[in-house]
């Protein structure tokens, strides 16, 4: 697992030390503390380096906070924010909340408004990471193919649950048209026309699915995801894969650990 970042950018030294004091000690490890004495320099260490969780003063020479979250949004450099300031005045609260500020906390801060406010952002980080990985796993082909859309009928919702709910058993067609009561020949044509695949592709990319998120979700072997994927042997289970996602189950989990976030 990569470590993440903290940036804490802040002209006061005596604030910045502070600050990165406590949050090195609430970190443990999980985060890397960095400071950034101005402006300029927390835009530079956000170029370098991947900032999960901002913390910035609203007021610094050449560069204030507020203009350095302009900067950062203007160049996609999207950390979750929270803005410190001696500094009540309404309109600085308005501005930050418009540049995707979560928190905005005044100065005296204390130790315990610091840690909750951090938290907080570290959830919405973990967040951020979720929705990310759900766009990557997803098949977007079996989210169009999905059984709550109105116009699918019964028996092929029905045929569509069965399946989810059996990828680790051998499925034939056969086995499905019984099971809600159809010829195997008609439910092959009904499946086509509303599920937009065959039979046989659907579920091939619903195991495929399901393999991938075992490998993003878990430290399962090759073979342990293949089983309860589906698959008899880990060689054919290798082969389907690279043909559908085009590289093997442990290369595509390879690159996950390395992009992220």
């Amino acid at each position: 697992m990569v470590m993440k970042t903290l940036l804490i950018a802040d002209d006061e030294p005596r604030t910045r030390q502070g600050l990165a004091k406590i949050l090195d000690k609430w970190a443990d490890g999980n985060y890397h503390v960095m400071t950034a004495s101005n402006g300029e320099e927390a835009i530079e260490s956000m170029k370098a380096n991947k900032v999960h969780i901002l913390i910035t003063d609203i007021r610094m020479p050449e560069i204030t906070g507020l203009q350095l979250l302009k900067l950062a949004k203007e160049q996609n450099i999207l950390p979750v924010i929270i803005v410190i300031s001696a500094y009540s005045e309404f309109e600085y609260a308005q501005e930050a909340l418009r540049l995707g500020v979560i928190n905005y906390l005044l100065k005296p801060i204390s130790k315990k408004t610091l840690i909750e406010a951090v938290e907080a952002a570290a959830e919405a980080v973990e967040r951020q990471e979720r929705a990310k990985t759900i766009e990557k796993v997803v098949d977007k082909k079996l989210v169009q193919a999905g059984s709550q859309n109105a116009s699918v009928p019964a028996p092929i919702k029905e045929a569509i649950e069965y399946i989810n709910s059996h990828l680790k058993n051998e499925l034939s067609q056969r086995e499905v048209a019984d099971h809600v009561h159809l010829n195997a020949s008609y439910l092959s044509v009904l499946f086509k026309d509303h599920v937009k695949m065959t039979f046989s592709e659907y579920v091939t990319r619903r195991r495929i699915q399901r393999a991938k998120d075992l490998l993003f979700s878990t430290n399962l072997s090759i073979n342990e995801i293949a089983e309860e994927s589906g698959y008899r042997t880990a060689k054919y289970f290798i082969k389907i894969f690279k043909e559908l996602e085009g590289m093997t189950p442990s290369a595509y989990r390879k690159a996950h650990d390395e992009t992220a976030f």
